[in-house]
């Protein structure tokens, strides 16, 4: 199976100088913030964005170096930051009290301080591109923020509507995750100064990529197995209407999906609707046709690498694609 480690090979000395930037830029005035900063910034996860930008800026790069240099370090930080603070933003509107295996902020801190952390590490991040100077970068990744703020709403807006169809899901997940991967993928080629026509065409596989690693984890939040950090089925218990479950409504005449509907609005109290949900959804395929349309955003994204001549960078994010298919975390 290919790895994390595998991936980031052929720049791992670049993630190296990314990780002692960020603890450089990231410190705080104040015990409490200093300690609920490291706190955060210690659980970053994966770091599939950064690793993302770092790849492509090599891929990119026009003329190739030993290390891609302090620009490139900056855009990593950019978007990963705001990976960061949407993620202590959502643990406090999901009320999740676990992040990766751990307590969430907000569970360690209360919602209060937890908002306010996020807020900080936007703040921050945003002061630090300003500070350095390169507009262009801090510029193409703010349009990230709004898309997070517009699909988070819209989601809970849908879940509190059980109105959720395949266009505002793909909707929702293209602006809470393939969004910014598209930002991550774009902003290392802009980081290296890739022609324009490079850097939209890496946002392009950014996002077909961010909607293939939405689809996992809807799949492997209905997979008891998957070692994900967070309770299986927790998006049925806060009454969300993802891919796999969509399938399954979808073909069912329309007094099933009524049942099945008022299912989902009791699960967020009685785990029988929860099981009743995750068990008709295995066993009506609803897991094997997300998967297929998965596949089909992976295969689109390997099209776009197509364009790049071979190289340990191209093979890299070709191996991330297929990273994102096998996973089960």
């Amino acid at each position: 199976m290919i790895t994390l480690d595998i991936i980031r090979k052929p720049v791992a000395a670049d993630l190296e100088e990314f990780d002692a930037f960020v603890a450089r830029q990231f410190t705080a005035e104040g015990d409490l913030l200093e300690e609920m900063l490291r706190y955060a910034l210690s659980s970053r996860g994966k770091g599939i964005r950064p690793t993302l930008v770092m790849l492509s800026a090599a891929m990119n790069a026009p003329v190739k170096t030993e290390r891609l240099g302090p620009r490139v370090s900056l855009a990593a930080m950019l978007v990963e930051m705001i990976h960061v603070a949407s993620l202590i933003h959502d643990d406090v509107i999901d009320e999740s009290a676990e992040r990766r295996g751990r307590a969430s902020v907000n569970a360690r801190w209360q919602s209060r301080k937890a908002v306010l952390l996020g807020d900080y590490i936007l703040a921050r991040n945003m002061n630090i591109g300003l500070s350095s100077g390169q507009f262009d970068l801090v510029t193409h990744v703010c349009n990230s923020i709004t898309a997070l703020c517009e699909g988070e709403i819209f989601q809970s807006d849908c879940a509190e509507k059980q109105n959720t169809t395949r266009q505002s899901y793909l909707e929702i997940i293209h602006k809470k995750t393939a969004s910014l991967l598209g930002t991550s993928a774009s902003v290392g080629a802009l980081a290296v100064r890739a022609p324009r026509e490079r850097v939209e065409l890496m946002r392009n596989f950014g996002e077909a990529l961010g909607m293939a690693f939405q689809i996992q984890d809807d799949i492997l939040d209905f997979s008891p197995s998957a070692r994900t950090g967070k309770p299986s089925n927790n998006d049925l218990r806060e009454g969300k209407i993802t891919l796999p479950l969509l399938d399954v409504l979808e073909r069912v005449d329309a007094e099933r999906r009524s049942e099945l509907l008022e299912r989902l609005a009791r699960c967020h109290e009685d785990e029988e609707s929860v099981a009743l949900l995750q068990r008709t959804v295995v066993e009506e395929g609803g897991l094997e046709a997300a998967a297929r349309v998965m596949q089909g955003y992976l295969r689109r994204a390997l099209d776009l690498l197509s364009t790049y001549e071979d190289s340990p960078a191209r093979t890299a994010l070709a191996n991330l694609c297929a990273y994102v298919a096998e996973r089960d975390r």
